[in-house]
């Protein structure tokens, strides 16, 4: 009977120690994404369709990596030259 109930407790565990050491570098990667995303943004002298701080909300709120996805592709002003890094 012990077993069974050392059995039972074993498989409501969770999961293996090894799916976080993937989970861990994915979510520091997604972190960094939208850290960049949100660099770029504040440095970019124009950005389209929406105003700045909205696009902020947009990188912080939609599903990572979906809103800093969105924002690259629709929102940051290619024409105006961007960040001049001298």
């Amino acid at each position: 009977m012990s077993n069974l109930l050392a059995a039972a407790a074993a498989s409501n565990a969770g999961p293996p120690a090894q799916v976080f050491y993937v989970l861990v570098p994915i979510l520091i990667l997604v972190i960094a994404f939208d850290a960049c995303c949100l660099i770029d943004l504040a440095r970019a002298r124009s950005v389209r369709h929406l105003p700045k701080w909205l696009w902020a909300t947009v990188i912080l709120l939609v599903s990572a990596p979906w809103g800093g996805l969105i924002y690259l592709f629709a929102g940051r002003d290619r024409d105006s030259g961007g960040v001049v890094l001298r």
